[in-house]
């Protein structure tokens, strides 16, 4: 039923200067693999095969990386370092990528509405690659498909921050329908310090239902001047409904170097180290085998 996600990533990245200034910081790496081909990912696990990436200036190497290089798996053909492929190889294989051009940094919101034409007439999933979210049993995006299919609304995906973090966040407050989910009435995009309505926090995971793109057209530029999906959702929620689902695994705030440290500690020793252990007792099974 989601059939495409769209990766908003067409920002400067500003906060990993001088990382940053001809890198996209999508495609800066955690352990081995760039940010966002782990968005890429748990979009393929929630049954998604349509990825739509708004991309800006000096973001060609998104397009590359989703893309073969002929000239280097030539190189390494036949040789150990091929298997490292294969995870890019897969995706290539079961995703489609489509790309559109964000002109002006006019926020999420604005990102969001130019995706519209990848996205058409029906609803999708929306990812921020900075928010690297991690579970071992299923993925938050999943877990908002499984969500959308019982309830067909826009649902996004929050946390309990401390109370002293709130004014960096979406806050959502609403009433509880069941364990974790909650029907939003209001939202406000970080509010002042000591003001926000609940310590619920948005972060990079929604499920939008079309008719938000007519929503952000009518909303007027909010906080910095730009145009907030919370704004939007808001509206959303006041004339129909909106969900806010309090997720299962961890979230890393991959947009700072604190919270981008902590993710590549993760995934090194409870991804990467682990996919070697499996890797090596496979080729040892094998050749016991033959």
């Amino acid at each position: 039923m989601i059939k495409k996600c769209l990766f908003p990533a067409a920002g400067y990245g500003t906060r990993f200067l001088p990382a940053t200034k001809s890198m996209p910081k999508e495609m800066m790496p955690v352990v081995n693999k760039p940010l966002i081909e782990y968005g890429v990912e748990e979009a393929i696990q929630a049954g998604i095969d349509g990825m739509c990436i708004v991309t800006g200036r000096g973001k060609h190497s998104i397009m590359d990386h989703f893309d073969m290089n002929y000239e280097l798996e030539h190189q390494i053909k036949g040789t150990n370092k091929e298997e490292l492929l294969v995870d890019i190889r897969k995706i290539i294989d079961t995703a489609n990528f489509t790309y559109i051009r964000q002109r002006e940094m006019k926020g999420l919101g604005h990102a969001i509405l130019t995706g519209r034409e990848l996205v058409g007439d029906e609803p999708f999933a929306v990812v921020l690659a900075d928010d690297l979210c991690v579970n071992k049993d299923q993925g938050v995006l999943a877990q908002m498909v499984a969500l959308y299919k019982q309830f067909r609304c826009s649902i996004v995906a929050v946390q309990e921050v401390p109370e002293d973090e709130t004014h960096k966040y979406g806050i959502v407050q609403g009433e509880m329908i069941k364990d974790g989910l909650y029907r939003v009435d209001d939202m406000v995009e970080k509010p002042e310090q000591g003001t926000a309505p609940s310590n619920l926090a948005i972060i990079g995971r929604y499920i939008l239902t079309p008719d938000i793109f007519e929503l952000i057209e009518q909303t007027e530029p909010g906080k910095g001047g730009e145009i907030q999906i919370t704004d939007a959702l808001l509206k959303q929620a006041k004339s129909g409904c909106v969900l806010a689902y309090k997720f299962k695994g961890k979230r890393f705030d991959c947009g700072s170097v604190e919270g981008y440290i902590e993710a590549t500690n993760f995934c090194f020793e409870n991804l990467y180290l682990k996919d070697k252990v499996t890797a090596e007792l496979g080729k040892q099974t094998t050749q016991k085998e033959s």
